[in-house]
């Protein structure tokens, strides 16, 4: 059995056809911009029918058709697929008599196709997509000036199709860029929280962390430190956002971490803290704090609270009561001199405390809201739950939309 070998495409036809791709114009739904040029077209030539056509491998297919139904013919044989050959328009005046047209369905057959002026849409690499052309089924004569206003025509659909795919390559390095952004403040975002809350005895610990924009690294931060005497529970939030409100709040977190996990004073870390930012941040580095620490003291705990600039904890009784716990100290870095209070107050069995940045005083109280009775309103309602019940509460009452991030941290005594 004799091997039939399929003829390959010429590298050229290989390079068009991937032009055609790359403008994605194929199939798309009717275009008004497109629509007027062949109207115009056919009312400057006086024609019935004007197309702008896309050449494709195996058919003509028709981004507009003005005066003719079909959106698509064949591609051989094709009078649009013969202009894309030549650089200037490819004109048949008189089609009974052109040998080139002869044997074409469309002069011969029924539809009697007798005048063609295709002009090609040339992109600015040398590729023909297509034509824009105008028919009559009458023959006539195309002067120099038609010639070139056919031209000017094809370049206008050429610089519209230039403005569409330049819009889609400007939506794509959109969506690429802020897919990075996004994956560098995630990783960020990342750093500024406890990969995993510590299991400690006597404690359920619950938190949550509400970004506003995942393209752009927000200031809370929070962490909860087991140590081997005392657990200390930090939360702040950086001035700004990006990557200075990032570095400040990384810097904080690991600092209060680092000194919490050695001593259990919380207004002597802050200090510390204070006086680091202030001398190496400057300005731009402050961040507000509330810094806990709980201690094992007879049948409860002791609970020392330090506050800078920062909304205070929330303390929930078992019996039902809301109290505010720790004293207000300067925002931490604004000043080099700056000291803070240590507040100290008990936790028994049943009580909970909430360390929550200003971010939900928000959510749950409108942009700029510092009073926190919603929030003793949700924790008066969870008097009886888990602290990830109370979490899931608080959780449910953010929502989406936000300005500003949101986190907290809750701790219940068993």
């Amino acid at each position: 059995m004799p091997v039939v070998v399929a003829s390959a495409v010429p590298d050229e036809e290989q390079a068009r056809l991937a032009a055609v791709r790359r403008y994605d114009v194929l199939d798309t739904p009717p275009d008004g911009a497109f629509e007027r040029i062949t109207a115009v077209a056919a009312r400057l030539f006086d024609v019935p029918i004007s197309i702008i056509s896309i050449v494709d491998a195996d058919r003509i297919w028709f981004k507009s058709h003005h005066g003719l139904e079909a959106d698509e013919i064949g591609r051989d044989p094709g009078l649009c697929a013969s202009a894309i050959l030549e650089d200037s328009p490819w004109l048949i005046t008189d089609a009974r008599t052109d040998p080139r047209t002869l044997a074409n369905p469309l002069v011969a057959g029924e539809f009697g196709l007798q005048f063609y002026a295709g002009a090609p849409l040339r992109t600015h690499d040398g590729h023909n997509l297509g034509t824009l052309c105008v028919i009559d089924r009458e023959p006539r004569e195309v002067t120099a000036e038609e010639a070139r206003t056919l031209t000017d025509l094809a370049s206008v659909v050429m610089d519209e199709l230039e403005l569409r795919l330049s819009a889609r390559r400007t939506l794509s390095l959109e969506a690429e860029l802020r897919h990075q952004a996004e994956g560098v403040a995630a990783t960020l975002q990342e750093s500024l929280v406890p990969p995993t809350l510590p299991e400690i005895d006597g404690l359920e610990v619950a938190s949550r962390y509400h970004v506003a924009r995942r393209d752009k690294v927000g200031g809370d931060f929070y962490d909860v430190i087991a140590g081997d005497e005392a657990t200390a529970i930090i939360i702040g939030d950086a001035c700004g956002k990006g990557t200075t409100a990032a570095t400040a709040a990384g810097t904080a977190r690991w600092t209060l971490h680092t000194l919490l996990t050695n001593e259990s004073d919380p207004a002597s870390s802050l200090g510390r803290l204070n006086t680091l930012l202030s001398r190496s941040l400057g300005t731009a580095g402050y961040v507000t704090v509330a810094a806990a620490c709980l201690r094992p003291a007879g049948t409860g705990l002791d609970l020392g609270v330090a506050v800078g600039g920062h909304p205070h904890p929330l303390v929930a009784r078992a019996g039902g009561q809301i109290e505010s716990v720790g004293v207000t100290g300067p925002i931490v870095g604004w000043f080099p001199d700056s000291s803070y209070k240590t507040a100290m107050s008990t936790l028994g069995s049943g009580d909970l405390l909430l360390m929550f940045t200003d971010g939900l005083l928000e959510a749950v109280g409108g942009l700029g809201a510092t009073d926190d009775s919603p929030i003793r309103d949700i924790l008066r309602a969870t008097a009886a739950c888990s602290a990830a019940e109370v979490a899931d509460r608080l959780d449910a009452v953010i929502g989406s939309g936000r300005s500003d991030d949101a986190a907290f941290v809750v701790i219940r005594v068993l």
